[in-house]
């Protein structure tokens, strides 16, 4: 097979990149925490995009940094009230490793769980608020305009968690058990403020 090379000679030589496809990732909305309270991404505000535009989404959070110590991050998704009061069903899941070695495992979290709750999602637990210590993850949801069938999400978080300086990954799938469309989806601590740190959402097209 031949080596075709290119130079600045030939890429200049382009007039036209039609044939060229976008990538498949686009970014929708960046909010940054500056202790907030919660951090909502709402379908037609602030540019939101949360509809069949795209069929999966993708958030991506980046240094998050709870206010108080030992907190749980949670995701409430809304389904066209003014609520974020979706119902949801949830397994969670993680694997842990101490920093002096002195233990690892992988386990069940049977109290991190919801079936049938409308009260939140808990994505990850327990993370430090040392000036060191954050979470950092990503969350996938799945067609969440459908009418039709019910809206799964899958989670993955790396924290520290402050009792016994660990490094910790949670797992959590679930779906919110609504027809109706999801058209907003929020994040906050079950205790404290989101003190800093950067959720990005992306929409995933061609998949």
């Amino acid at each position: 097979m031949a080596l075709v090379k290119y130079n600045n000679n030939s890429i200049s030589a382009v007039t036209s990149a039609a044939a060229m496809t976008a990538g498949a990732m686009t970014l929708i909305k960046t909010l940054t925490a500056s202790s907030s309270s919660t951090l909502s991404f709402v379908h037609g505000s602030s540019d939101v995009v949360l509809d069949g535009t795209y069929p999966i989404y993708l958030f991506k959070f980046i240094n998050i940094h709870p206010a108080t110590d030992d907190a749980n991050f949670f995701m409430k998704g809304r389904d066209g009230s003014t609520d974020y009061d979706a119902t949801a069903t949830s397994t969670f899941f993680i694997a842990h490793q101490r920093e002096d070695d002195g233990g690892a495992g992988m386990q069940y979290q049977t109290g991190s769980d919801v079936a049938q709750a409308n009260g939140g999602v808990r994505i990850a637990e327990g993370v430090g608020n040392e000036n060191d210590q954050c979470e950092s993850g990503e969350l996938y949801l799945f067609n969440p305009s459908s009418t039709t069938f019910v809206k799964h999400f899958i989670s993955i978080f790396s924290r520290q968690y402050p009792g016994n300086d660990s490094m910790v990954n949670d797992f959590c799938s679930g779906y919110f058990n609504v027809t109706a469309a999801i058209d907003a989806i929020q994040f906050s601590m079950n205790s404290g403020n989101i003190d800093s740190g950067t959720i990005k959402l992306y929409g995933i097209k061609d998949s």
